[in-house]
């Protein structure tokens, strides 16, 4: 049976939206900054009609659960959290950093990828993807936030190329020129909601999928923002 799954993601400076439908995805995007409450739900409504389907004949709704912007990863997962609940659909969390190297595969056949999102605060939110022989992706280490300076010692030397995404390689090229293997720079800067669906379809094979209710973000940064609770320490 083929999987019908919608995917939103507000997450960065691009407001994505993509409806997987077997092996066909239709998605629109667009790099629309503090734009992404007006733009969102219009998307969703125009995939949605192009596909010929309603919520209610969804099989699971996937959403970018970050890193990225506090703000633009809550606006996601609040529409995604309503979109589900109406249809009383399933939830997948699908991480912005592997969507990246799944848009970098999709670009430029890239299998092995190096994803790094400015994170501000001298940081880069990061993660080191390999592609699977089915697709999927696995990633090597794990997703951090951290300062660039710090991947240099870190990052172990792969036989492989890697290829760049994410605008973190633009914010801190001088530092991560640095790294002690072959990078090959890549076009990705932003993650897509037409590659959120692909990593999804493994997800809800897995059963990896969430009610609306316990739906939720991955910062990488949580201490940060609890600390800038008033009387928190």
């Amino acid at each position: 049976m083929s999987n019908k799954i919608l995917a939103v993601d507000t997450a960065t400076e691009n407001c994505s939206v993509a409806l997987l439908m077997g092996d066909e995805v239709i998605s629109r995007c667009e790099y629309a900054p503090r734009e992404h409450t007006t733009k969102i739900l219009p998307m969703v409504d125009e995939v949605l009609a192009q596909g010929g389907i309603t919520l209610n004949q969804l099989d699971a709704l996937a959403y970018g659960r970050g890193p990225g912007s506090f703000t633009g990863v809550r606006i996601g997962i609040g529409i995604a959290q309503g979109l589900a609940f109406g249809a009383d659909l399933p939830m997948i969390g699908v991480s912005t950093l592997a969507a990246m190297a799944q848009g970098t595969y999709r670009l430029h056949q890239a299998e092995h990828v190096m994803t790094a999102i400015d994170a501000r605060m001298d940081e880069v939110y990061w993660g080191q993807y390999i592609r699977q022989a089915d697709g999927d992706w696995l990633v090597h280490g794990e997703e951090q936030v951290i300062k660039p300076e710090l991947l240099v010692g870190q990052i172990e030397t792969l036989n492989a190329r890697w290829f760049t995404a994410g605008t973190g390689w633009e914010s801190y090229a001088e530092v991560l020129a640095q790294l002690p293997t072959e990078v090959v720079k890549g076009s990705v800067l932003y993650p897509e909601s037409a590659d959120m669906v692909h990593l999804a379809k493994f997800a809800l094979a897995r059963g990896e999928v969430v009610a609306a209710e316990s739906a939720s973000p991955v910062y990488l940064r949580d201490t940060v923002t609890w600390k800038k609770l008033p009387g928190r320490e």
